[in-house]
């Protein structure tokens, strides 16, 4: 029997940091374990350098990632949509996990630049740790 390989889309508005931290940090910690979506219900002209740069920095490369769009093809392609943050609207799929991760922002209290980025990278990583050993069985 062949077992089912997990797979998770994750979901912010312009597909160019949380989503791409998210989907980076997971294809890092599950390897090939779980098939690794990312999309933006209002995609953006390109990657966010900060969190391009704070994924670096654990050893994470995410070069020839771009924004792409939610559509039907990925949603039928996954058992679990992440939305992360507020800004990214999605009504739930039916028939999949869906969770918004309302997600670290440390802008609020004043924190910017690439302290900002690294705790939003920080925050995100131990939910995907979080989320991995549930969708994987994870034997961490």
């Amino acid at each position: 029997m062949t077992q089912h390989k997990p797979a998770v889309l994750f979901i912010c508005s312009k597909n160019g940091g949380k989503s791409q931290l998210a989907a980076g940090l997971m294809r890092d910690r599950a390897g090939d374990a779980v098939t690794v979506f990312s999309a933006g219900t209002r995609p953006g002209p390109s990657l966010n350098g900060q969190a391009v740069e704070s994924l670096s920095e654990v050893g994470i490369d995410i070069t020839g990632e771009h924004p792409k769009p939610v559509t039907d093809e990925v949603l039928d392609l996954v058992d679990t949509v992440i939305v992360l943050g507020t800004e990214a609207k999605l009504d739930p799929p039916a028939g999949k996990r869906f969770e918004v991760w309302e997600t670290d922002e440390p802008s609020e209290r004043g924190i910017e630049g690439m302290e900002r980025m690294r705790l939003v990278r920080d925050d995100i990583k131990a939910r995907v740790g979080k989320l991995h050993g549930e969708i994987a069985g994870s034997e961490l």
